[in-house]
């Protein structure tokens, strides 16, 4: 026979005690075999005494089943209030907005930033107009009290301010800044920081003026003569450069007998070959290349958001040449344009061959060219314009055009238009023409 033992009920609370700590009084209890404190948060031993009397008294409650106990609270806030937890006002959502700042949506937003979600250049310009919207806005201004006076004011101050070579900042500048603080503004409502939509209905930007059409180096050049402009716009003229066939075929030539690394030479004549901007060319690896098919891969960025796609163009006898050649006696690493791990003085040290950055490849366009006629041209952008401008002059198509360089805006296609007479003489003799 055996004798099954059982246990009396185990009490679940006991008598709470004080402790002083720090010259401030705490309560140590226990409950379900633990060990609980509590500070009370006073110096006041009556005081202290009358709330241990107190967490005792609903201790015994919670035992004899009259003070039952929710799930999750803190228990000895719930004994001390008598089983009456505090309960805090909801914050509405209005009320949440007005207590933020621009200044702290700004900073939220940029520090939200996934790695490698934004290209550096876009995630720099970004820091730029933050950094205008906190100074001009004002960082601690709440976000409830931008309204859409505020916003035109932004765009007033901003069009007073100098841009480029001493003009007043572009409207289409100031139009980017603004798209910027939309797309901040979008990501506080997102994130419940804001309740409304920015106010931008019925903002007023200065007026744009239609850039020049795309102009040969004789054409600037004689304008600039004739008309004794100022440097400043001597220099949006130059902007409007393409260079001819013959010109870039001279231009070529005196890369390749002065250039002083072996990169250079290879990469003008991708740039005038290929429309490729300079950041595409950085980016290119020898893996895009396919000479054996006659094609050139470009990685591009921005065309298409959150992406990175690729499009292609052929390749002109002279490039598959000049590339041939080039990736035969290529120094080494991934990427199509590199400079050799060691570059005759230069204070960098590089432990292989690196691709360029933007400051080397801008160096280096500009060194080749210095003291020649072309030492004006601005920059790696001009076979860009030239490449669309020598296509559209030959009649080809402008949707391949397009596909070749890229997406490109209306206003960018009509710079080059006037290029295609035959196309247009076509048109214009099939409706007025003899029948």
């Amino acid at each position: 026979m055996s004798l099954v033992l059982s246990a009396a009920p185990e009490r679940i609370a006991i008598m709470a005690s004080l402790e002083k700590r720090n010259g401030r009084f705490r309560i140590v209890f226990c409950y379900g075999g633990k060990k609980l404190t509590h500070s009370l948060k006073t110096s006041n031993e009556r005081t202290a005494t009358l709330a241990v009397a107190r967490l005792e008294d609903n201790l015994s409650r919670i035992e004899l089943g009259y003070l039952p106990l929710p799930e999750g609270v803190d228990l000895a806030t719930f004994l001390l209030s008598d089983g009456r937890l505090p309960q805090r006002p909801a914050v509405t959502y209005a009320e949440r907005a007005q207590s933020w700042t621009l200044g702290e949506l700004l900073d939220k937003f940029l520090a939200s930033f996934t790695a490698g979600a934004l290209e550096p250049s876009t995630e720099r310009c970004l820091r730029i107009h933050a950094d205008h919207f906190k100074r001009i806005l004002g960082k601690n201004r709440p976000l409830d009290s931008i309204d859409l006076a505020a916003v035109q004011d932004y765009i007033d101050t901003r069009s007073r301010a100098k841009g480029l070579r001493g003009k007043n900042l572009s409207p289409n500048t100031i139009k980017k800044e603004i798209g910027s603080l939309t797309t901040m503004w979008i990501w506080g409502q997102n994130h419940e920081l804001v309740d409304r939509s920015l106010p931008k209905k019925g903002l007023r930007f200065p007026k744009t003026a239609d850039k020049p059409p795309f102009q040969t180096m004789a054409e600037v050049q004689r304008k600039i003569a004739r008309g004794r402009l100022p440097e400043e716009e001597q220099a949006d003229l130059w902007d409007c450069v393409f260079l001819t066939l013959p010109e870039i075929d001279e231009l070529l030539e005196h890369v390749r007998l002065n250039a002083l690394h072996p990169f250079l030479y290879p990469m003008f004549v991708f740039a005038a070959h290929t429309g490729a901007r300079r950041s595409e060319m950085r980016r290119s690896q020898i893996e895009d290349i396919d000479l054996d098919g006659k094609r050139i891969f470009i990685r591009e960025r921005k065309r298409v958001q959150g992406r990175h796609t690729l499009r292609s163009v052929p390749t002109s006898p002279l490039l598959e040449s000049v590339l041939r050649e080039w990736l035969d006696n290529h120094p080494g690493g991934r990427h199509t344009f590199c400079l050799e791990a060691i570059v005759p003085k230069s204070s960098k040290i590089r432990l292989e061959p690196i691709h360029l950055t933007c400051e080397e490849a801008g160096h280096h366009f500009e060194q080749v060219l210095l003291g020649t006629k072309w030492a004006k041209l601005r920059g790696w952008h001009v076979f860009r314009h030239s490449f669309c401008s020598n296509c559209a002059s030959k009649g080809v198509d402008q949707r391949m055009i397009n596909a070749w360089v890229g997406h490109q805006t209306e206003d960018m296609v009509r710079r080059y238009r006037h290029l295609i007479p035959n196309q247009e003489q076509s048109a214009i003799q099939s409706v007025f023409g003899p029948e």
